[in-house]
């Protein structure tokens, strides 16, 4: 699929300066779409929007299609009348790093509250649009709702130490615990058309202002999810309900063990033999709440790692056929284009690109691993093709200004040599090196658009502590920034083009 020229900056929802300790889709989103707009800037990228499996990875979800509640504005609910304002008036604003226990702690309850008033109200119109939602995502909401039940009611423990019955998901235990949680799935049910219609309605501003939304889906699913609780048969899972085999990437440079991600892998077979309805669901609600979808780990599609679950680390896993052409011939025929682009990052074998480039998938290049040696210049500009989406970085890369700080002096020298001196700082220097290029997109964390360092990294990966914590400051973005970013927008050929209402 062909994208249009375009540049947008790269900012979690949870990074905004929103009341409440994290950040939301209610008024600094609108603030931060209206900078876009002045900045003329086409994208906004986001990680994934799906509520947390464990720790504080977007990465790692209890389901593929809910959304995360503590992305929930508080403040748009107040002014729908679902929750008195004056009991979020005392929740910080000016906080720059997330605390989620405490965030959990305070936000939750008002979410349930509003929740409640919600399905005790009389507003007819919002009635209506919450039964059409209901109805609509019937076949993955009714699922999650009751999986979170599950999961609180046993102490946030992983579906495989519930009772037999429903850990196997036996019906009759199935519909005594939809009967004794009754109450508490209509509340789960409610809070994510909170969600849904929040982000709906953000998303049409969006629209308005020329901005198109850049989702992420992460190729593998948390095994402690929704999804694989509600679909043990199309993962490869033993009669003990653990995991057959996880995944992972194979030892390299960089780890001599590897990396065991853990995920249970599929069973492409099953899913084959469905005609891959699961997949081809996923990734049409994928593109019916975002514009253009980042595919993580596109590789696992051509071959996947299968590391045997008994393994501790990466080392004894094998390679193994992922589904291929078969699965994108029978997403075009059910979703009609593929606005997808892959993350196709590290060591890439010609099958996996030769898969991305039949089926017009563009790839990614991220200039913060083009200067490392003569191998790595196949991220530099003149070295792409426009099938590409580039990055200055991502959200698992350090600050442009984090990363200067810690290369070498050789790679100074090659930064250097191709962009000058960065007499206004390399961040700058990488920015226009990204939207200078052939590449389709080009997108800028917001981090390096405000010159920040190595403070507000988001993410280290292969790390468990002080990921996803930094939100910028009210008052950042400047008229000023904007200005500079439109300039620049309009010398690169990347001014943004209208949209159609949603």
């Amino acid at each position: 699929m062909s994208f249009p020229r375009l540049s947008g900056i790269l900012l979690h929802p949870i990074s905004l300066p929103s009341r409440g300790g994290i950040g939301d889709l209610g008024p600094a989103a609108y603030e931060f779409i209206d900078f876009l707009a002045a900045a003329r800037q086409g994208l906004w990228q986001v990680l994934p929007l799906g509520p947390p499996a464990s720790g504080t990875s977007p990465y790692s979800s209890t389901s593929a299609f809910a959304g995360n509640p503590l992305l929930i504005s508080l403040e748009s609910l107040a002014e729908a009348g679902l929750i008195e304002a004056t009991r979020i008036e005392g929740l910080p604003q000016e906080v720059h790093s997330i605390d989620y226990e405490e965030v959990s702690r305070r936000k939750l309850p008002l979410l349930a509250d509003a929740a409640r008033n919600f399905l005790g109200g009389e507003d007819q119109g919002l009635t209506s649009k919450f039964e059409n939602f209901c109805q609509q995502n019937n076949w993955w909401l009714e699922d999650f709702v009751l999986f979170d039940a599950l999961r609180k009611r046993y102490g946030d423990r992983s579906w495989k130490h519930w009772p037999t019955g429903l850990a196997r998901r036996e019906p009759e235990p199935l519909q005594q615990a939809r009967t004794e949680l009754d109450h508490e799935l209509a509340v789960g049910r409610v809070v994510q058309f909170f969600f849904y219609e929040q982000w709906r309605a953000l998303r049409a501003y969006c629209a308005q202002r020329s901005v198109r939304v850049v989702g992420d889906i992460a190729i593998f699913v948390d095994y402690d999810s929704a999804d694989v609780w509600a679909n043990r048969d199309i993962f490869r899972l033993r009669d003990d309900l653990e995991p057959e085999v996880v995944s992972g990437v194979p030892p390299d440079a960089f780890s001599a063990s590897g990396q065991r991600w853990g995920n249970p892998l599929y069973n492409w077979e099953a899913i084959r033999a469905s005609g891959y309805q699961w997949w081809i669901r996923r990734l049409r609600w994928a593109t019916q709440t975002c514009d253009y979808i980042r595919l993580d780990h596109f590789r696992g599609f051509a071959q996947f790692w299968e590391i045997p679950a008994s393994e501790p680390t990466a080392v004894n896993g094998r390679w193994v056929d992922g589904p291929g052409d078969d699965l994108f011939h029978r997403l075009k025929e059910s979703l009609g284009s593929l606005p997808f682009f892959a993350e196709d990052l590290g060591v890439i074998t010609p099958d996996v690109t030769q898969l991305r480039e039949r089926h017009k998938i563009p790839g990614m290049a991220v200039l913060q691993f083009a200067f490392g040696d003569p191998g790595a210049h196949i991220y530099l500009p003149h070295r792409l093709t426009p099938d590409h989406v580039i990055y200055t970085g991502t959200h698992d890369n350090d600050t442009a200004l984090g990363w200067w700080n810690t290369i070498s002096e050789k790679e100074r020298v090659a930064v250097e040599s191709l962009v000058g001196r960065c007499e206004d700082g390399v961040n700058w220097a990488l920015i226009r090196l990204a939207q200078s290029s052939v590449a389709e997109f080009s997108v800028v964390p917001l981090q390096d658009v405000l010159g920040l360092g190595a403070e507000a990294r988001l993410n280290t990966p292969s790390t468990l502590d002080g990921n996803y914590h930094w939100r910028f400051q009210a008052g950042s973005l400047t008229p000023s920034l904007a200005q500079r970013l439109a300039n620049l927008a309009e010398v690169t050929d990347r001014l943004p083009v209208a949209i159609a209402a949603i």
